[in-house]
């Protein structure tokens, strides 16, 4: 199915750049405005030149972000401050991070995989992507020609083959790339470029199907740009660069593939909408409402995110409202209305996440939120820390909460298999994949 291959990736030459910590970001679309500044001052080489460049109120069609992060990386090749591998190879990283206090490992192998629309049935998606941000992200590849942030795809591995395969791999090679990076978490990377191990991983992936875990806008964004490339060059051998994308590919079997739960915080929720969802609520939800005074409100928040944290059914969804000395744990009944509420266009896979009972039922049905409503960022946040969540309420920033469980990884592959999409924000797979470490460049 999938057609992975090596590829001569692009690196920070050591002698150039003596701390990779420096150099990294996360990808673009998690980098705060604040984020941005810290980068740039970072390092004159970090990548955030690359993949978020500063706007100017002098820039132009000819003149922007887009342009000067093409002149950074003609420049940084120039001067050997990145420098390009001599031969393909297929990259195996490990991740050491940490997770609720437990240390964990994640592997991943960072490949090139050819493109394929997602009717084919080879790559799959789980979420919809928004026109406006692969429209400038297609402005950016066409500039620099090049993939500075490896897609996020999972590997089907019921046996855990393919896992035990990168795991063997990695333990009996001493590391290329090591460092820690400034948030703790330690990278290490391998290059694989003998022949035997090329051939014995991409057996191993041929026959499996790819789903896109973080980075849905770059992917199509891929698709586009090679059908731009293919309308310039019409006989563009098979074989072009341009037709594949760098992947960053984890096994599902992985224990450090782990996903986090996107909790929302509301702005301009009037009290009396509050009472109205808990009176609309009711029929449909075992209400559990946790009490306390104020002297007891921090034992009452960890009894709080208990509950959310022992259930396993991702039908339970908790709120937090500003000004009120209690915490609400809803969980949902098996109520044959149900039905009429979700409608007919919400399957089976999609009723079974917090974020469709949230976002259906919750925020459509009992606030009577539109869709610009849902999609009006100055009066929705984010959060995967539900303890930051309630605090933000707390101190007045926003009017509620909703305490989410996190989506599975199982949740993930029966909606992309259904050819099904989640809402936004069902997922947020943690740690994000490094940008920075390796650059594909699309030039033969």
């Amino acid at each position: 199915m999938a057609e992975v291959i090596p590829f001569r990736g692009i690196f920070y030459n050591p002698d150039k750049v003596n701390n990779l910590a420096d150099v990294i970001t996360p990808p673009f679309d998690v980098i705060s405005d604040a984020e941005q500044e810290v980068f740039y001052a970072r390092s004159p080489h970090n990548v955030v030149r690359l993949i978020l460049g500063k706007a100017s109120a002098d820039d132009t069609p000819s003149h922007n972000p887009h342009s000067r992060a093409a002149d950074y990386l003609k420049n940084w090749l120039a001067d050997r401050s990145l420098v390009r591998d001599t031969a393909p190879a297929l990259y195996l990283t490990t991740l050491d991070f940490v997770i609720d206090n437990w240390p964990v490992t994640r592997s991943g192998l960072i490949a090139v995989v050819r493109l394929a629309p997602f009717d084919a049935g080879i790559i799959l998606p789980h979420e919809r992507t928004f026109t406006n941000v692969k429209s400038e992200r297609l402005a950016l590849m066409k500039a620099c020609h090049a993939n500075f942030s490896p897609i996020f795809a999972m590997v089907p591995d019921d046996d855990g083959d393919f896992l035990h395969l990168t795991q063997h791999l990695s333990a009996e090679r001493t590391p290329d790339i090591a460092f820690r990076a400034h948030d703790g978490c330690q990278h290490k990377l391998w290059r694989i470029v003998d022949s035997a191990s090329v051939l014995t991983i991409s057996a191993a992936l041929q026959s499996r199907k790819l789903y896109i875990a973080d980075g849905h806008h770059r992917y199509e964004t891929a698709l586009n740009y090679r059908n731009w490339v293919h309308a310039g060059h019409p006989t563009l051998s098979d074989g072009h660069p341009a037709n594949f994308v760098m992947m960053y590919l984890s096994s599902m079997a992985d224990p450090g593939l782990v996903i986090r739960p996107a909790h929302r915080l509301l702005r301009n929720v009037p009290v009396a909408a509050i009472d109205r969802l808990l009176v609309r609520a009711k029929p449909y939800f075992e209400i559990e409402t946790i009490f306390f005074r104020g002297s007891e409100r921090d034992g009452a928040l960890e009894r709080f995110i208990g509950k959310l944290n022992g259930n396993g059914s991702g039908q339970s969804i908790g709120m937090a409202v500003q000004d009120r000395r209690a915490f609400y744990y809803l969980t949902l009944k098996n109520s044959p209305k149900l039905n009429e509420l979700f409608g007919l266009d919400c399957p089976g896979p999609l009723r079974q996440l917090d974020v469709t009972v949230l976002t259906r039922l919750i925020f459509t049905e009992f606030l009577e939120f539109d869709q610009a409503r849902l999609d009006n960022e100055t009066l929705i946040d984010y959060t995967t820390d539900a303890r930051e969540a309630v605090g933000r309420v707390d101190r007045g920033d926003f009017d509620a909460c909703f305490i989410l469980n996190p989506t599975s990884v199982e949740q993930v592959r029966d909606v992309a298999d259904q050819g099904l999409v989640m809402p936004r924000k069902a997922t947020y797979f943690y740690p994000k994949v490094t940008t920075g470490l390796v650059i594909n460049l699309l030039a033969p």
